[in-house]
């Protein structure tokens, strides 16, 4: 299922200019699209031994541990494990939503919702070497405005119907070409990808793909999931 391109969109900047899709061919500078791991709903019990077979199983360029309702003590005795393990195989390990855990945990990156403060705070408190990624939805605005603020990527989505969280925006495959087309600043697309509809994503100039349940919830287990999407993204050129 390809996102619908005449589907509304919150953008203040209006709509998007369909010759960006016909157009836009990926600049052969810009390196190929990666996966970017989303934590599975449930980090407990062995989800530690299923990540090292996820790892194991296929290139990954970052891991993103995301909890929700949940104390600091508790998340970082759950992120601890998780982090050791990204940080054995040199995958990024990026804490969401919460820049207080990742200065406790020294992940190397936070991811921050519209809601989660600010790139600028965010910065000054992990320091420059620190991954600052900003969830944009389906807004090419918030987008120019997280990478004004010192972003080090922008995330769009949900491309697809998710069931890992409540989808409010639906972006067009369109915002990824004129992305990759305007700026340099990598675009993570995000929302019910798996291996069989990544292909569009890739096309449309998605510098990585963020997957949960893609991985997480596949029949034939973590590992074969990753190795399907090496398949496809090895496949890109």
């Amino acid at each position: 299922m390809i996102p619908d391109p005449n589907a509304a969109s919150n953008d203040p900047l209006g709509p998007l200019d369909p010759d960006f899709a016909v157009a836009f061919r990926r600049n052969d500078r810009r390196p190929p699209c990666q996966l970017y791991l989303v934590s599975a709903l449930e980090v407990g019990g062995d989800f530690s031994d299923r990540l090292a077979r996820a790892l194991d199983a296929g290139p990954v360029a970052a891991f993103q541990f995301r909890v929700k309702d949940v104390d600091q003590h508790r998340a970082a005795a759950w992120a601890e494990p998780l982090q050791r393990l990204c940080a054995d195989r040199d995958v990024a390990f990026i804490v969401n939503d919460s820049v207080a855990l990742a200065k406790r945990l020294g992940a190397d990156g936070v991811h921050l919702g519209q809601e989660d403060g600010d790139p600028r705070e965010a910065r000054t408190l992990l320091g420059p070497a620190v991954q600052i990624g900003v969830t944009c939805h389906d807004s090419r605005h918030l987008a120019m405005e997280a990478g004004d603020a010192g972003a080090d990527y922008v995330a769009f989505g949900s491309f697809y119907p998710t069931t890992t969280k409540v989808v409010r925006h639906r972006p067009d495959l369109l915002i990824l070409s004129w992305w990759a087309t305007m700026f340099e600043l990598p675009a993570v697309a995000i929302g019910g990808i798996t291996p069989a509809n990544a292909r569009p994503l890739i096309e449309a100039g998605a510098d990585f793909l963020a997957v949960s349940a893609g991985v997480w919830a596949h029949p034939d287990g973590e590992a074969a999931a990753v190795r399907a999407f090496a398949a496809v993204l090895g496949g890109e050129g």
